[in-house]
């Protein structure tokens, strides 16, 4: 989507209708790409055994391009100058973080508990991805639906910091030290603090570089109007790029396992369409109680419903093995994540005109007379 919440539209205007082509058949183009890549896991077993043995560490070199080629425009977009005004929100950050490392992880330890209690590799992997919180596709998702790019920058870079730090400590909590509380079974599960470090690096520190020197160099040399209406309407299709040849590569790599294993894809994937769900309704909910608008609103939204994956993955790979039930509730993950959430882009579209009727962020908002102006 080309438009966002600080560029004044026409009264008549629409958000659908501001679309690009790529834009307005997302949906199925991720559908195609989701598709495409299950079949090549499933009838060319071999490829995914080739991707899979291009890594440096336990990060898949193919996945990690395709996750710097889809986040370097978003971040390219992001003006870095206006960052202050978010890291000054204290609301907005306490929320976020009380979304993110307390209600997230707990929502998704009951859900685990309640649809896998019976299924105790598969609960672990769950809960695992409930601690990886989202770096990366959540950029797009937040973007897609207008909302605040600074803020998305700024409360990613924060999550990435406080994952570094908390997995850990989390991960002992929710395996052994709660259910051992609740009398439940427990999981010794040891962490590699590097792979943490890693992913986060990879996945966040190399396109946040790359696109904050691309708009310091750009805006130097051709100013501030070239730059974001001459240089990145043309970067920014290549985000959308990027997510199609990620997904078409994990797909690829995990089609096997989830094809030949319908009905414990369809356990998983259960409670996990509710976590999606459940917290994003609860964010955007309590977003507005505490005063926010609609773009800071969806920010925190998608920041708060969206997960880390590729660290779930890599985690309970490196943790349980390759071929575990562990890691194939992980990769579970963005089977259903990527299109539930973006659904839910379409959901934040038509609940900002329902939740932010004259909310100036809210991009379908007809313009006041003093505005048309």
């Amino acid at each position: 989507m080309s438009a966002t919440h600080t560029r004044p539209r026409s009264d008549s205007a629409t958000v659908a209708g501001e679309m690009s082509f790529l834009d307005r058949w997302l949906p199925a183009w991720i559908l195609l790409a989701m598709v495409a890549g299950l079949l090549l896991g499933r009838f060319a077993p071999g490829l995914g055994a080739a991707l899979d043995a291009v890594k440096i560490g336990q990060v898949s070199v193919p996945i990690a391009l395709g996750l710097l080629v889809m986040m370097y425009p978003v971040l390219a977009k992001v003006r870095y100058d206006e960052t202050h005004r978010v890291t000054g929100d204290r609301t907005l950050l306490v929320l976020s973080l009380v979304l993110n490392w307390v209600v997230g992880p707990a929502l998704m330890f009951v859900l685990a508990w309640i649809f896998l209690a019976d299924l105790p590799e598969y609960r672990t992997g769950l809960i695992i991805v409930g601690l990886a919180r989202c770096i990366a596709m959540v950029l797009i998702w937040n973007d897609l639906a207008c909302g605040d790019r600074e803020a998305a920058a700024v409360l990613v870079a924060i999550n990435s910091v406080f994952q570094v730090i908390a997995f850990g400590a989390l991960g002992w909590f929710y395996l052994q030290l709660l259910p051992s509380w609740l009398g439940l079974p427990t999981t010794s599960a040891e962490f590699s603090f590097w792979a943490i470090v890693v992913s986060v690096l990879v996945f966040l520190g190399i396109p946040l570089v790359a696109g904050f020197l691309t708009r310091v160099v750009g805006e130097r040399a051709r100013g501030r109007e070239w730059y974001e209406e001459r240089f990145l309407p043309k970067l920014g299709p290549w985000a959308l790029y990027g997510l199609l040849f990620t997904i078409v590569l994990l797909f690829a790599l995990q089609g096997e396992a989830i094809t030949s294993r319908p009905w414990d894809v369809a356990r998983i994937a259960l409670p996990l369409l509710v976590y999606f769900v459940v917290m994003f309704g609860v964010a955007l909910l309590a977003a507005k109680a505490v005063g926010l608008d609609y773009a800071r609103s969806t920010t925190v939204a998608f920041t708060a419903s969206g997960n880390n994956f590729e660290l779930a993955i890599a985690v309970a790979i490196g943790t349980f093995g390759v071929t575990s039930g562990q890691a194939l509730a992980g990769v579970v993950g963005p089977l259903i994540e990527v299109p539930v959430l973006v659904a839910l882009v379409y959901v934040s579209l038509w609940a900002g005109r329902r939740l932010f009727p004259n909310d100036p962020t809210y991009p379908g908002r007809p313009l006041t007379s003093e505005e048309s102006r």
